[in-house]
């Protein structure tokens, strides 16, 4: 009881240090004396960052470990090297000390120096088209004359530049009719989108690239400058709707 009660009280903590055996007595100290140390808080830190690090470097080799192929094993259960049919180190040796890797591109170069040129002589010669080809845009009329836009202003809504502006009024028979029909030619992106919204195919995208032109204004599209373009092109833009209309 004395021993108990001193030792709670903190009034002599040796007598219960002498009480334990000689063993735990020295461990107890060596504790103590590391824990009440400057330098035994720097080795902790460092084992622990030791410890941190090596379990960091485990669990990345783990990972990579994971991405690996499986071994593959033969019907006896030994496992099969998976580099037995590549070259051998003489091969890559020979490869490496001969420069084979240029040589086979100087024969590829001296190949295809005596062949026709893939190139062609644009303007003069130009290259096919696809049929989904986003080129100048165009405003189409039915075979009676009457244009097809019915002024719903779906192209207008999905034109993520917003290059698209519309002005509509009625007709006698009680439907809408365009009376504007601008494209900022400087602001479309040929997405395409305003020729998939139209449900009478009414804008479209011709295959005609070269339109360049020598000052902005004359890139502001109005409704005659597209009417123009389908007249112009309608045979062509018809031959594409049909080649194109099984994926549509």
């Amino acid at each position: 009881m004395l021993y108990r009660t001193r030792l709670v009280l903190g009034l002599q903590p040796r007598l219960a240090v002498n009480a334990l055996p000689t063993s735990a007595r020295a461990a107890l100290v060596a504790r103590r004396l590391i824990s009440n140390t400057s330098c035994s808080h720097a080795e902790h830190d460092n084992h622990r960052h030791r410890q941190e690090h090596l379990a960091s470097r485990i669990e990345e080799r783990t990972s990579h470990q994971a991405h690996m192929l499986p071994r593959e094993l033969d019907v006896q259960g030994n496992e099969v090297n998976p580099y037995r049919n590549g070259p051998s180190a003489l091969d890559k040796a020979v490869h490496i000390f001969f420069f084979t890797e240029i040589i086979r591109g100087m024969w590829i170069v001296l190949e295809n120096f005596f062949r026709p040129p893939y190139t062609i002589m644009y303007p003069f010669e130009k290259g096919p088209l696809s049929p989904r080809f986003r080129g100048e845009h165009a405003l189409r009329r039915y075979p009676s004359g009457e244009e097809r836009c019915i002024a719903c202003k779906l192209c207008e809504a999905i034109c993520p530049a917003q290059a698209i502006t519309i002005e509509s009024e009625a007709r006698m028979d009680g439907s809408r009719k365009t009376t504007r029909y601008d494209i900022d030619m400087t602001k479309c992106i040929y997405c395409g989108f305003c020729q998939e919204a139209c449900p009478v195919d009414a804008i479209v995208e011709t295959q005609n690239q070269e339109f360049s032109v020598e000052n902005r204004e004359e890139l502001l599209y109005n409704k005659e400058k597209l009417l123009a373009n389908g007249d112009r092109a309608e045979a062509e833009i018809a031959a594409n709707l049909h080649a194109d209309h099984v994926y549509r």
